[in-house]
């Protein structure tokens, strides 16, 4: 008779250590301080009401973020937008100028990144954004470290490219 494979159980305290870092990964997608809490309060309602669809077969981060991710793409799909398109000027900038200069620089690396065809899109957006590891980036799609890796530099090339023909690099 086989032993039946035990889930792994998730704890209240497990749950609190991630939060700080799933907020970080939600600030990376949304790009707003609003948007972020509010995406990471959900996914963390979610997963407590979800915690026994967690199978372990990844780390409860990476799950995490797959909740946050998900979250947020349905929130821009229900607002019917891709991306937001809040670009908070902080107070290190040097001035509207330099404000300005970065938001263009932002659109216009967003503008190429959603001509990316998935999962180069996606792969981009969780490493420069969502600033996940090669590792959880993999684990996400079930494909190898080396792959994401690949796929990120090629979206990135792909971008590089894109705004040097625009002009903007």
């Amino acid at each position: 008779m086989g032993r039946k494979r035990r889930e792994p159980e998730i704890t209240e305290q497990a749950l609190c250590a991630e939060y700080e870092a799933v907020y970080r990964y939600a600030l990376g997608l949304c790009r707003s301080e609003a948007d972020a809490q509010d995406v990471t309060q959900e996914t963390f309602m979610k997963a407590m009401s979800a915690s026994g669809d967690f199978a372990g077969g990844s780390s409860l981060y990476t799950w995490l973020c797959a909740i946050a991710k998900n979250l947020w793409y349905d929130r821009c799909k229900k607002l019917g937008r891709e991306q937001p398109l809040d670009w908070d000027a902080s107070p290190e900038r040097d001035g509207p100028e330099q404000a300005a200069e970065d938001r263009d620089m932002f659109m216009a690396v967003h503008r190429s990144l959603h001509a990316l065809d998935e999962p180069y899109r996606e792969v981009f957006s969780l490493r420069a954004y969502g600033q996940l590891s090669f590792a959880e980036i993999a684990s996400l799609f079930g494909k190898t470290e080396g792959w994401a890796r690949v796929t990120y530099h090629r979206a990135r090339k792909a971008i590089l490219e894109t705004l040097r023909k625009e002009g903007t690099l």
